[in-house]
């Protein structure tokens, strides 16, 4: 089948990471890099082997898809362009900055007949797909997600840079509407939340618990999800799984410990877990996660079926994502709307960056303090 033209949009470290994906697989044929910053462009263009343009206008016409990689603020200016000139697209992760700005993109894609992807990329990790046949009708889902500072994506807080992917993963799983959600943040170095913790309660009855850092000097990514019949436990950087599967005793409630007898309960303890409660760790798949990602843009695009991962299902966590904000913004840290309220427990310092050429010089003596 004919390669797919593709374009990236947006050339910094996630971007890069596509151009250099894009330029080795044959579904596809990379035509253009695009950003406004001249030394990235530069820089990426002769990495890849691959022309560098300032703006998409220039390769209209001359592309069948394109990645847009950009800050999450130009999401949507960007996607609503290329879509209007019928170009098929994958968007990083979130879809956009707001839920609004997702469902205009979501009904532009749908009357223009493109394919509209997302980059929950955890969709595609070797230990998720493993995992996934155990982990129908879930009960209960903890996540944590942490990092240290990367200073990239610093147009949004944690929950849309880091959690978000989680929230899409626990959506996938239970099906079901929200019904409650509770969080708070802390805000530690600038306006967004860089520290969060949610429970979100579903109308099925599940409850998820997902917390998230990018101030954290232990990194971790992982999930666990009960349901009535196993516990999966997944660590997406280990790409490993420990399944642990109720024998069918405890499934039909014959085991009660307190009706043993003394003896009965020291003849159990050296097979408890191991019998009634056996622990399996199941094979990953050893793949690249994007690599599988970027295939299957290319088969939505080649065959018109679906992405794994819709537009609908960027919106929809998008929305959740808001909602989370919504609440970190109103939790009030000692119980009172009259005390400290939202992600950030001091105000800011208002400090006038200088110099201050319009404003006239003080008379007053300056004042001078030792350090200390």
């Amino acid at each position: 089948m004919k390669p797919v033209n593709v374009a990236v949009v947006g050339v910094g470290h996630l971007g890069r990471i596509h151009a250099r994906i894009l330029s080795g697989l044959p579904q596809f044929k990379l035509v253009g890099l695009i950003d406004p910053v001249p030394a990235s462009l530069e820089r990426a263009s002769a990495e890849f082997q691959a022309p560098g343009f300032r703006s998409w206008q220039a390769l209209r016409g001359s592309i069948d898809a394109a990645v847009i990689a950009t800050p999450t603020s130009f999401h949507h200016q960007v996607a609503l362009e290329l879509m209007v000139a019928g170009v098929h697209l994958l968007v990083e992760k979130p879809l956009a900055a707001t839920y609004a700005e997702a469902c205009e993109m979501v009904e532009l894609a749908r009357r223009q007949g493109v394919v509209l992807q997302v980059g929950h990329v955890e969709r595609f990790n070797p230990a998720f797909v493993a995992a996934l046949p155990h982990l129908s009708a879930p009960k209960y889902i903890t996540a944590v997600r942490r990092s240290g500072f990367s200073f990239r994506s610093t147009d949004i807080g944690v929950v849309m840079d880091l959690m978000i992917h989680d929230i899409d993963l626990v959506l996938s799983l239970v099906r079901s509407p929200l019904r409650q959600v509770e969080a708070l943040g802390l805000a530690l170095f600038g306006r967004h939340e860089d520290v969060a913790n949610t429970r979100l309660a579903f109308e099925n009855g599940c409850v998820a618990e997902l917390s998230a850092s990018r101030a954290s000097r232990a990194p971790a990514r992982a999930m666990d999800v009960w349901s009535s019949r196993s516990l999966a436990s997944i660590d997406f950087t280990a790409r490993t799984v420990n399944l642990v599967r109720p024998s069918e005793a405890v499934l039909r409630r014959e085991i009660d410990i307190e009706r043993l007898s003394m003896a009965e309960r020291e003849a159990m303890k050296d097979r408890l877990l191991a019998e009634h409660l056996p622990l399996d760790q199941l094979t990953a798949e050893p793949r690249d996660a994007i690599t599988a990602e970027l295939a299957d843009f290319a088969e939505s695009i080649q065959y018109g079926r679906l992405p794994q991962v819709t537009g609908e299902a960027g919106r929809d966590a998008v929305d959740v994502a808001q909602r989370v904000l919504a609440k970190i913004a109103r939790h009030a840290w000692d119980g009172s709307s009259d005390g400290v309220v939202g992600p950030q427990l001091a105000p800011a310092r208002q400090i006038i960056p200088g110099p201050h050429w319009g404003r006239k010089p003080s008379s007053a003596p300056i004042e001078r303090r030792e350090a200390g």
